[in-house]
C-alpha cells in the first residue's frame, strides 16, 4: 500500500469516522499487508476484520469466492478497499455484495489509481476516472439499491507518487445520508475532478491524465536517481 493512500484512508478517518463512539465493525477487502495497513490507524472501538482471497499477514478470512462475502445482510458499518479493485476482474459484482453487506447506514471507502504502470498482482485490468463511482450507483439502483456518492475526486501528486488515486465514499441508502456532515473536500486541497452528494459540478476540472501533467517530476527523479548511483561509482 502506497503512501498517498494510507493518507486518503486517513482523510476518509478525519471526515468520518473520528467523531463516532460507538461500536463500528469494519471490513477491509484486499487487507493482505503489503508494506503497510490501515488497522494500525484505527480507533479501539473499531472491530476489523481484513478478507482477501489468499492467507497472509492481516488476513483474518481468505474468501473461497471472491465475489461472495461471507456475512449477513446488513451487518457491516464500514467497507475499506484499497488498491484491489484494480486487480479485481469483476469488480461490479463485488460492489454489489459491498452493498448488500452493508448496513443501510453504511459507507463504501473505494481507493483504486487512476494510472500509473502495469502492476499484476494476478491481474491487472481497471483504472479509475472521475465518473466510475457514478457508474458504480447507477448499477446499484438499477439492482435494487438505494446508494448516494457522497464525494469523490482524484488524488493530485506530484513527485514520487505516480498512483493519483481515484477515491470516492458511498452510503448504501441515500436516506442516511444527514448521518455525516462532513466531507473531505472540506480541507483536502491536491485534488482534481471531484463532486460531493451527487452534485453536477466538477470541482477543480482537469481533462488531462495526471500521469500526463506530472512527467516533469518524473524526469527530475530519475535524474536525481541516476546522479546518486554515478556518485557511488
Amino acid at each position: 500500500m502506497h503512501l498517498s493512500a494510507i493518507q486518503s484512508f486517513n482523510d476518509f478517518k478525519k471526515a468520518y469516522l473520528d467523531e463516532i463512539n460507538n461500536e463500528v465493525k469494519i471490513l477491509e477487502i484486499g487487507s493482505q499487508s503489503i508494506n503497510e495497513s490501515i488497522k494500525k490507524y484505527l480507533n479501539k472501538n473499531f472491530s476489523y476484520i481484513g478478507a482477501d482471497i489468499e492467507s497472509g499477514e492481516n488476513v483474518d478470512i481468505v474468501l473461497k469466492d471472491p465475489y461472495k462475502l461471507p456475512f449477513d445482510d446488513n451487518s457491516i458499518d464500514i467497507v475499506i478497499s484499497i488498491s484491489t479493485f484494480e486487480h479485481t476482474e469483476f469488480f461490479w459484482l463485488s460492489y454489489l455484495e459491498i452493498l448488500r453487506v452493508l448496513k443501510p447506514s453504511g459507507l463504501f471507502f473505494l481507493n483504486a489509481p487512476s494510472n500509473s504502470k502495469f502492476h499484476r498482482h494476478a491481474t491487472d485490468n481497471w483504472r479509475f476516472y472521475p465518473d466510475s463511482s457514478l457508474a458504480l450507483k447507477k448499477w446499484g439502483l438499477k439492482n435494487g439499491y438505494n446508494p448516494e456518492v457522497l464525494e469523490h475526486y482524484t488524488n493530485f501528486e506530484t513527485g514520487r507518487d505516480i498512483w493519483n488515486d481515484y477515491v470516492s465514499i458511498t452510503i448504501k441508502d441515500k436516506n442516511y445520508k444527514d448521518n455525516f456532515k462532513k466531507r473531505i473536500l472540506d480541507f483536502k486541497k491536491n485534488f482534481t475532478n471531484a463532486r460531493r452528494d451527487d452534485g453536477e459540478e466538477i470541482i477543480n476540472f482537469q481533462e488531462t491524465p495526471q500521469d500526463q501533467i506530472n512527467w516533469g517530476w518524473r524526469l527530475y527523479y530519475k535524474w536525481r536517481k541516476f546522479l546518486n548511483k554515478f556518485r557511488n561509482w
